[in-house]
């Protein structure tokens, strides 16, 4: 498959082009600086000369508190340029798929939020990745819109490795405990992107990785498995008070006949521990 992946320097793109190369596809990478996807003629020119068979949209602005005083530049890059690449990929026949976010749900429910379940984001990064959403589905591209959450993984700045560098020079830390999701590791949910292109599987999917913890809970886990010895307190999202509101429940599943689901979250926590400190 030819295959054209934007935001291919991220922490989500570089992983998804090493995995599709693995897998034999003919895959072009691109990012901010050979292409701006705010540029609506340039995308169409870029993509005209690559001749994608599919493009994965991994590109966005991820900056959730900055998007709260910027957010007209957030809509730009994440629901602006995703309908640019979206409609220059419609006209190619290409498939289209659009990376998105927990965070475009309200995150006040009781149960995990499937993919029927109507958006309702509360913060300013939420809104410009529905606006996202709805460019992609305006587009007349044939596209999925894939919903994840928690990302962590090798070559970005993330939770999981953020809590490992604090536990090498303190004793203890304090994180929330009333934040719930669903930690997802990027090698998990690169192949499942992957195979979502491939089948041109249409729709909505939500890609995480199986179960649900808090902040705190996978803190515990992931200080458990590297054999760290730095105590987890638990704490409430009130005292760590940040400019974007943080759902309080965004657990997400995924109720397709079709799904493709991902492990459980322990185990990409494994993984991602594995790669870090190779056996």
């Amino acid at each position: 498959m030819r295959l054209v992946v934007t935001g291919a320097a991220g922490m989500l793109g570089q992983r998804v082009v090493a995995v599709a190369r693995d897998l034999g596809h003919a895959v072009t990478g691109s990012d901010i600086d050979d292409l701006d996807l705010t540029d609506a003629a340039a995308v169409r020119e870029r993509l005209r000369v690559e001749a994608p068979e599919a493009v994965i949209n991994c590109a966005a602005f991820t900056d959730v508190d900055g998007a709260e005083g910027n957010e007209e530049l957030a809509t730009r890059i994440n629901g602006e340029a995703a309908g640019n690449v979206a409609r220059a990929a419609a006209e190619l026949g290409a498939f289209v798929v659009q990376l998105s976010t927990d965070y475009v749900f309200a995150g006040d429910a009781t149960q995990p939020y499937t993919e029927t379940d109507a958006p309702d984001p509360r913060s300013a990064y939420g809104r410009s990745k529905l606006a996202g959403e709805r460019a992609v589905a305006a587009s007349g591209a044939e596209h999925a819109i894939t919903r994840t959450a928690w990302l962590y993984g090798a070559g970005g700045k993330n939770f999981v490795d953020t809590m490992l560098g604090l536990a090498q020079t303190r004793d203890e830390v304090s994180v929330v405990a009333d934040q719930r999701g669903c930690p997802t590791w990027t090698g998990h949910l690169a192949p499942a992107l992957l195979e979502v292109a491939e089948r041109r599987a249409s729709g909505v999917h939500h890609l995480v990785s199986r179960g649900e913890c808090s902040w705190y809970e996978l803190t515990v886990e992931v200080f458990h498995q590297a054999g760290v010895s730095c105590r987890v307190l638990p704490t409430t999202t009130e005292h760590f008070p940040r400019p974007a509101p943080r759902p309080a429940y965004s657990v997400l599943s995924a109720a397709r006949d079709d799904a493709v689901l991902l492990p459980p979250w322990q185990e990409g926590v494994a993984a991602h521990l594995n790669e870090r400190v190779p056996a």
